[in-house]
């Protein structure tokens, strides 16, 4: 099953419980845009080549689309529509003032120059650009992009509008406009809400068996601010490799290594044993964070998974079959649109700083995202227990809710 479709059979669960309409849910399940561009890319050497690039504008009824773009192969528009509607419910469960949009490029960038994604990037805005603005479509970095390509998107941006809308796009690096405590947000984010189950169910965090999938900015930040709480990293792992070790990883040296390695885990650390990502999944530990890529745990390995609690750090990392036998064999599942929010909350706190060219530091940035975490994760335990749903139908049923109220308040079902 497509992301796309993944992600309308939740939409459906949560929609089934608030009984809406036909007509209400067909125009909740519809893209209000999809834009396909075509360009051409001069290479370093001469040749040309012709790239596609994507932006889906699900809905924008709770404020300006928002969501990030992507580089990688397998980005397509069925992909782009399934993470749009995931960013519209997203920010509707965290109670930010956006709606929903996803981007990106089907191009493999490890394989261009850095001046070749340079001009892919702006090849790419000057294709979507009429569709974009600070109160229009917000974009941020996603998977293989990052605050630099932020910084050439912006910039062209501001050539294209002959003004200065760095509020454009999030994720930029700092000297243009960025936020302190981006580049760390989807992580703390992520480490809030297992610490906020730990809470909820009267668990201490200290000596809590953590494995980690994906040791990105995601990932990595993830187990940072675990360890820094108590809890036990027994494994990690990320595209190059994992490792494990039974007493706990030292987090803040693996970090470290990994700033010598290519930004890779790879084989080699010392003090732990190599594991493979499958092994990973299927660890014996207290709370498992997928933190890669979608479609990790599947209806082929979740009989096999151990760990009682999935965090789910990365965008769809679970298929409905594995949901499904996941959830029938009783483990719970904490879901990715409100794990993963800590990214989008704080790029909201980004562009509201450069709407008004106010700058907050670092302590005020986390107390805030710890504020919005904390009350989503909150509002969806109430309704889990008051419905006795599951954590992922509690979360879309705010989510779906909210924009619903927010497209009835403007008279669209009128």
């Amino acid at each position: 099953m497509s992301l796309a479709a993944a992600t309308q059979y939740f939409f459906e669960q949560a929609a089934q419980g608030l009984n809406l309409k036909p007509g209400v849910k067909k125009a909740l399940e519809t893209p209000q845009r999809e834009v396909m561009v075509s360009f051409p890319l001069v290479r370093d050497d001469g040749t040309v080549e012709v790239l596609s690039g994507f932006r889906v504008q699900h809905n924008n009824a709770r404020g300006p689309y928002k969501g990030g773009l992507r580089y990688h192969p397998s980005v397509d528009i069925d992909e782009v529509r399934g993470l749009a509607a995931l960013m519209t419910w997203k920010c509707a469960a965290v109670n930010i003032p956006y709606g929903g949009s996803k981007g990106g490029i089907a191009v493999d960038p490890f394989e261009y120059s850095k001046s070749e994604l340079k001009r892919m990037t702006r090849s790419f805005v000057s294709g979507i650009f009429p569709f974009l603005g600070q109160k229009i479509d917000v974009p941020a970095p996603d998977v293989n992009t990052n605050a630099e390509i932020m910084g050439w998107f912006v910039d062209k941006a501001n050539e294209l509008a002959q003004d200065d809308i760095r509020g454009v796009v999030t994720g930029k690096p700092l000297e243009l406009g960025g936020s302190v405590g981006r580049a760390e947000a989807t992580g703390r984010g992520v480490s809030l809400s297992a610490l906020k189950y730990m809470e909820k169910v009267g668990t201490n965090p200290v000596g809590q068996k953590i494995a980690v999938q994906g040791f990105g900015a995601n990932g990595g930040w993830t187990a940072q601010y675990l360890h820094e709480a108590g809890c036990k990293v027994v494994a990690v792992s990320d595209v190059s490799g994992g490792y494990f070790n039974g007493d706990g990883l030292d987090i803040p040296a693996m970090r470290k290594y990994t700033e010598t390695s290519n930004r890779h885990l790879l084989a080699g650390y010392p003090d732990a044993e190599p594991i493979s990502n499958d092994e990973l999944l299927e660890a014996d530990v207290d709370y498992l964070i997928p933190a890669a890529l979608e479609n990790q745990l599947t209806e082929k390995n979740a009989d096999r998974i151990k760990a009682p609690v999935v965090v789910e750090a990365a965008n769809a990392p679970t298929t409905v079959e594995g949901d499904t036998i996941l959830n029938e064999r009783g483990i719970i599942l904490v879901p990715d649109i409100l794990c993963n929010a800590g990214g989008v909350t704080v790029s909201y706190f980004e562009w509201v700083q450069n709407l008004y060219s106010f700058y907050w530091d670092a302590q005020e940035v986390d107390q805030r995202l710890v504020a919005i975490m904390s009350q989503a994760f909150d509002d969806v335990w109430a309704l889990h227990k008051e419905r006795n749903i599951n954590l992922r139908t509690a979360t879309y049923t705010i989510a779906v809710d909210r924009v619903v109220k927010a497209m009835e308040a403007k008279g669209a079902f009128v």
